[in-house]
Formats: C-alpha cells, structure tokens, sequence
C-alpha cells in the first residue's frame, strides 16, 4: 500500500473556483476518474477526478472552499507497492491530556504579556476553552462553524452559542488547524467547558483562557459586541460590560459605537467585523451567504470588489441601471411557493444578457433557408460517417456555412474596441454553439472552423455537447468566439430573437424545420425550410452588411456546393 497526496488540476486558466460539491467520504473505495469533489468557476463547473484507484483517507477541503491548481483535496490509499504505511497519529484526547498542564502554565505565564510561546509550541495541540459568557451559564451550542482539518485564523468563529438574551461567536484563540471538535450543536455549555482542540501555526501565541478572564471579545483584543438575534435594541450582559470599558482614545470609541449602532443585528464574527471595520464596510449593506445569514469574510471582498469596479469601470448590473427596479412581490399570498436558490452559471447568464440587452442596440433579421438538398446529402453520407465513428447532423453544415459566410462578408467577424474608438477586426474564425445543459446555458467555442471538414466539426462539436452536459468544460473552451449559433431546432418554435453575446457582433438563431409548399416556376413543391434569425450589433453592423451576410448563407445552405468555390 502506498498514501498519494491528490491535487487540484489544471483548471484551464480559472483560479480560486468554488468547491460545490463533495462527491466522496473518508473510506470510500475510488477507481480511477472516479468524481471527487465538483469545482464551480465563472463560466462552468467541473468534476474533479481521481488519477488512481484506491481507498480515501482524508479530504482537505469542504463546500464553499476555493481552490486553485495545486492545492490539496485529498489522500489516498493506492494498492501500489510502496513503503509501510506509518502508523496513526495518537488519538487527539490523548495528546491534548498530555499538553494539558504544560500549556496551562504556559497561558497562565503569558497572560498579561506579549512573550512569545515556548519553541516547542510551533506545532503544539491545544485545548480550546469556552471563554467568559459574561454570567451566562449553560448556554446552547446553535451552530459549528468548523469542521477538524479546518484552517482558522486568530479570531475566526469556531462554534456559536446562545443565551436567554443574545448569541455569540467563541473565536478561535490563535491562528491555527482545528485537530477535534468535542460538542455539537444542542449541547450545553459553560465557561471553562473544553470545546475542541488547535494545532497552533508556527511561532503562535495561545490565548490565556482562564476562567476568570475577560469576555472573549475583549480578550482577542476586539472590544466589540456579538451580534444580537433578538430584534430588541437590549444587548446582552457580556456586550454591555465589554462597551462599558472606557476607551484609550475617544476618537476609536466612537468609531466602535457608530459601528455597533448601524451593525447591531447583523450575524458576524468577530475576525469579520475587524476586517469590516478595517475596509470601511457598514456590515449591513454586505449580502451574507453563510450558514443562518452569517456575513463572511468573502462576503465583505465581494462587496468591496462589486464597489470598486463600479466606481472605476461605470458598470451597472441588474438593478442598478438607473431603471425602476421591479416591485417585490409576496407570491405567497397568491398560493403555496417554493424559493430555490440560483445556480452561479443561471445567475451569469442573466447579468450577461441584461449587460448585453442594455448595451448593445438590437436589430434582427429573418429569412428560411431551403436545405432540400443538404438535408438528401447529409442522409446519402449518413453510413459513411458512421464508419468513421461520427454522427452528421445540421449543426457542422451550420457551423461551416457561418464560417464561409463570415469570411465572405467580414463586417461581422468584428468586436468593438472599449475605447469607442477603434474597431478589432479579426483574421480567424472561432464560433460559439450554445448548448442547453442541466446547470445553465453554455456556449463551447469550435475553433479554426473554416480550416476543418466536416467529419471534423462533426466530431468536435459532439464532443463539445457531452462535456458541456457533463461539466467538463474549461474556461478556455468557452472563450474567443467570433459569431454564436444557437438551434432550437431539436426544441420547436417557428422563430426567436437571439441575443448578441457581447464583445462579438452577431447571433444566429436557428429554428424548427418544417415541409413548405414553393413555387418553381411551374408549380408549388414540397420543400424543406430552416427558419433563420441574425440578430446583430447595430453600431457595429449596418442593414446592407447583414443583409449581404444572410443572402450569402442561405445561398451556401441551400447548395452546399458553394463551399467549394
């Protein structure tokens, strides 16, 4: 047997993605490419998978983590010949009666002082003590807010408890890895009661925990107030005998008055009211997503990002756009509801179309292609591509007539400069085919179109349908598209009006097909017509440019032989 450490991959240029889902436990038995956590970035989510079989021993991280290329997720157990596996690490009870005494001393002989703890503290496991409850007695366990493996930050939350009155945050004491948590949420506890143990970082401090030592927000050097559930302005006895301490500096106390005033009911811990105070955040005006509304500190960096890149850039997002917002509704009182929480792809894709509704001015035009004779010769080569192991359907004849097309009149293989002043005209042809997947609408980008065959974009745009449904896409997969086609034609509708998909200048939606009587001439015969719409950017694109643009695709549709000339 031999332990492997396993590693984020390569995540194709994305950094610090969302782990969103944790699809094994300690103990499972994985075989190779077997899912081991899902990853979640701006544009699409993905499955991690194991690069070996063999059996889990410890996962690194938890939902909700970010992680990047290189960081650790797991260890495993592999069936591959390899040095003895060490033996287990002494149970944490153990350890930490041990260290007891010692790290009693040792708080005690540097409570009052800054010195430095012992050199053997560099790695030492401590007991973690619930602090002063300012006269509270038995208060309930309502929420653990780490897991064993955790790494925590002096002043980061651990386990949240209340009280007749309030509840409060017991921060961590030192920065750190969480070794054990010894209660559970339901269970009483009281000041001095142990609740879980620390591994210190190197050249840590350990916190005094004495029993008869100050709250816990004075002892980690905060002065603040926990925050309060109750909707009365009445603070706990522990909040008001830590804001009674007069302040060194009258100028800091009011700062910290103001802020307790404005921030009195908003769920935060102690490290991120520090840190909000630090980035002059008003508490109440950040969205929390943590467990019970819980503001965090990523909570309070969003925010600060949102803001900034609306003072520096101008952008609006939904409701933002000077627009009168929609009216919020009690649906409710209408019949019975339920309110589900959107996906991180569901939420991009609609601030990118309201961005691109907004943005850019509309225009769209129809017409209906006539694919008689595509679709007889699509059929006549049908046991041909199956003997080279491809399914030819519509989409790589769409994908190589748009191509043509783009080269034919390229006008539409442009972007707008941001500057407002210059136009990007560009010398390759990538496309974008929007796939409807279970977790949102992805565009998959088929590159160098013109320069392939057939068979080739057949092969590939398959290919590129299955990793979409499959969450296996990249960033860099979805990315550099000229011109987007989008087909309902497998869904139905006889016609839509497609969005551009802003920095590129057009969009071509395609519809059902449908058996039309057209006169030739002599008579009305049956002919098969794609219905087409090109949507494009109108300060990039005028009407003579698309309407040049869509009589040559329906031209090369109609007689694929076009393709040659």
């Amino acid at each position: 047997m031999a332990k492997e450490v396993i590693k984020v991959p390569d995540l194709g240029g994305a950094d610090q993605v969302d782990v969103i889902e944790i699809s094994v436990s300690v103990g499972d038995t994985v075989a190779a490419e077997d899912a081991l956590i899902v990853v979640e970035g701006d544009k699409a989510s993905m499955d991690v998978p194991a690069p070996m079989a063999g059996k889990i021993l410890s996962i690194s991280v938890a939902v909700g983590d970010k992680v990047s290329e290189g960081d650790v997720i797991a260890e495993i157990e592999t069936d591959a010949a390899a040095a003895d596996t060490p033996e287990p690490a002494a149970a944490p009870e153990q350890e930490v009666a041990a260290e007891q005494a010692p790290s009693s001393e040792a708080e005690s002989a540097s409570a009052d002082s800054d010195t430095p703890a012992p050199a053997g503290a560099a790695a030492q496991e401590l007991a973690v003590q619930v602090p002063d409850l300012g006269g509270a007695d038995a208060v309930d366990v309502i929420e653990i807010s780490v897991q064993p493996g955790d790494e925590v930050a002096e002043g980061d939350s651990l386990i949240v408890v209340e009280g007749d009155k309030a509840s409060m945050d017991v921060p961590a004491p030192f920065a750190g890895t969480v070794v054990s948590i010894d209660v559970k949420e339901g269970d009483k506890v009281s000041t001095g009661d142990q609740l879980g143990v620390l591994k210190s970082a190197g050249g840590a401090k350990a916190a005094p925990q004495k029993a008869d030592s100050k709250p816990v927000e004075e002892a980690s050097g905060q002065a603040e107030s926990s925050r309060i559930e109750s909707s009365a302005p009445v603070a706990s006895s522990s909040i008001s005998s830590a804001s009674e301490e007069p302040p060194a500096a009258p100028q800091k106390d009011h700062a910290l008055e103001r802020d307790l005033r404005v921030s009195a009911e908003v769920y935060a811990g102690p490290a991120v009211r520090k840190l909000a105070r630090e980035l002059g955040v008003t508490l109440s005006k950040v969205k929390p997503s943590g467990p019970r509304n819980r503001v965090t500190k990523d909570d309070l960096h969003a925010y600060v990002k949102e803001q900034v890149k609306k003072a520096e850039s101008g952008s609006v997002g939904i409701g933002t756009t000077g627009i009168a917002k929609m009216p919020e509704i009690d649906f409710s009182q209408f019949g019975p509801i339920r309110t589900e929480p959107m996906s991180k792809i569901h939420k991009l894709t609609a601030a990118n179309m309201a961005r691109n509704w907004l943005n850019v001015p509309h225009v769209t035009q129809f017409d209906d292609a006539d694919i008689t004779e595509l679709e007889e010769f699509r059929k006549s080569m049908k046991a041909e591509a199956e003997k080279r192991g491809v399914k030819l359907t519509p989409v790589p004849f769409l994908l190589k007539a748009v191509a043509a097309a783009l080269r034919a009149e390229p006008s539409f293989n442009v972007s707008l400069h941001n500057d407002g002043e210059h136009i990007v005209r560009k010398d390759y042809v990538h496309i974008g085919m929007a796939v409807d997947t279970p977790k949102g609408l992805m565009v998959p980008v088929i590159r160098d179109v013109d320069k392939k065959g057939l068979y080739d974009l057949a092969e590939e745009a398959s290919a590129m349908a299955l990793a979409a449904r499959d969450g296996k896409l990249k960033p860099r997969d979805m990315q550099g598209a000229c011109f987007t086609i989008s087909s309902l034609g497998a869904i139905g509708g006889k016609g839509f009006t497609p969005i551009v998909n802003a920095p590129e200048v057009g969009i071509l939606g395609v519809s059902k097909l449908s058996v039309q009587p057209l006169w030739n001439g002599k008579e009305f015969v049956p002919r098969q017509m794609l219905p087409l719409a090109l949507s494009y950017d109108h300060r990039a694109v005028n009407g003579g440019d698309a309407g040049r643009f869509m009589t040559y695709l329906v031209s090369v549709l109609s007689d694929v032989r076009k393709l040659l000339l």
